[in-house]
């Protein structure tokens, strides 16, 4: 089967459109032919070699955790599944190849496309992770670093559901998008402590930061010089501040994720698809990840 791999650390140069031998399903398993998966800001950093700690990786490398796609084996011991379901989830094998592996999936609504599947795992996963971790409740107020990106703005939209008012950070050709979503917007930049004081005079009860622009500081600042009930899903940093640094490595969201995708095939949950590009653009989609300036989800199509 076609993937993209790489066989050592460093630039986007290092992926490559190969051929591998293909992946099958073993017990507890389903093997997907991958109709989309997801770019994640996480892919570019482990392929660069700064995550070893938390994502070891054996070379040869296939990118990716999250795809859609139609199951097409199914390992011994799967109940509920069954060949020619469509489904999204995480991956253990890579997603970007054209199938993989996974022990953890959901059904994927009739009127969901592709693209938008894929968007659905780690955004939601990830949110859902942190606010639970938060105790985000009614009438509380979060502020939400990296507000517009494809992660903090299901985050956005979760804590709304939840009655809290959203303080989001963004660049201001994001505020309006923002807005639409339910949140306040500031500006990321000098003084934006001080905005966030005048946009949140109540006070801030919770941080969730996605953006990792290194604003812990401020962010216990805000919090009245405590570093409780701030957590950051970006900042490997975040011990030095007796932060909370949050990973859902191997937390079973199959059931979770069903919900949202309804939510979302509803229209009752929003992502943001910026591009969708052939696999063998994935050293593309990586740059532009890395560069940040997509306005949504990167997807690939095998």
């Amino acid at each position: 089967m076609k993937a993209i791999t790489h066989d050592e650390y460093g630039g986007p140069e290092v992926l490559q459109l190969t051929e591998v031998e293909e992946p099958h399903a073993g017990p507890g398993q389903v093997r997907l032919k991958v109709m989309a998966a997801g770019v994640n800001p996480v892919d570019y950093k482990i392929r660069r070699g700064w995550m070893q700690q938390m994502f070891p990786v054996a070379f040869p490398a296939v990118p990716g955790s999250e795809a859609a796609g139609v199951v097409d084996e199914v390992g011994e011991g799967v109940t509920g599944i069954s060949v020619g379901d469509e489904v999204l989830g995480s991956t253990i094998t890579g997603a970007y190849a054209q199938y993989a592996l996974a022990t953890d999936v959901a059904p994927k609504p009739a009127g969901l496309d592709w693209a938008s599947a894929a968007a659905l795992p780690v955004a939601t996963e990830t949110s859902d992770r942190v606010l639970e971790a938060l105790k985000v409740t009614d009438g509380e107020t979060l502020l939400l670093h990296g507000a517009a990106g494809v992660v903090g703005s299901v985050g956005v939209q979760l804590a709304v559901a939840r009655g809290a008012t959203v303080i989001g950070t963004a660049s201001e050709a994001n505020h309006d998008y923002l807005r639409s979503l339910g949140a306040i917007p500031v500006a990321y930049g000098d003084g934006l402590a001080d905005r966030v004081r005048a946009a949140a005079p109540q006070g801030i009860d919770a941080v969730y930061d996605a953006a990792g622009h290194d604003i812990l500081k401020v962010s216990i600042d805000l919090r009245g010089g405590t570093a409780d009930r701030i957590v950051t899903v970006v900042d490997p940093q975040a011990g030095e501040l007796g932060i909370t640094f949050s990973s859902g490595i191997g937390r079973p969201f199959g059931a979770a994720l069903a919900g949202y995708a309804r939510l979302a095939a509803d229209g009752r949950l929003r992502v943001r698809v910026d591009r969708s590009l052939p696999l063998a653009d994935a050293a593309r989609a990586q740059e532009l990840s890395e560069a940040g300036h997509a306005r949504g989800k990167l997807v690939l199509h095998p």
